[in-house]
C-alpha cells in the first residue's frame, strides 16, 4: 500500500472529470474507522462516502452506477483507498 494516501479532494476532481456530476459530495470518514480492517492509522485517505448524481447514470441499475464511481477511482483504491460508501443518482431520481 502506499503512504501517500489519497484525499477527498483528489476523489472529487477524478470524479468531476469523468462522471460530470451535476451535484458532488466527497467526505473522508476514514477516522470513524480507526482500528478497523483497511484503516491506515493516520485517521484519513482510507474511508470514504460519495454522494454523486449524474446524467451519466441515467437508464443504469444501482449496481451499474457504484461500478461506474469504483471504475473512475480504481487507481485510488490500488494507492489505500479501502472503502467507498456510494449514493449515487441519476438528476431525476
Amino acid at each position: 500500500m502506499s503512504t501517500h494516501a489519497p484525499t477527498a479532494t483528489q476523489l472529487q476532481l477524478r470524479l468531476q472529470q469523468v462522471l460530470q456530476p451535476t451535484q458532488l459530495e466527497v467526505i473522508d470518514e476514514s477516522h470513524q474507522h480507526h482500528g478497523h480492517a483497511g484503516a491506515n492509522g493516520t485517521g484519513f485517505g482510507s474511508h470514504f462516502r460519495v454522494r454523486i448524481t449524474s446524467p451519466l447514470f441515467t437508464g443504469k441499475t444501482p449496481i451499474a452506477r457504484h461500478r461506474l464511481v469504483y471504475d473512475a477511482l480504481q487507481d485510488f483504491m490500488d494507492q489505500g483507498l479501502h472503502a467507498l460508501a456510494i449514493e449515487a443518482q441519476t438528476p431525476t431520481a
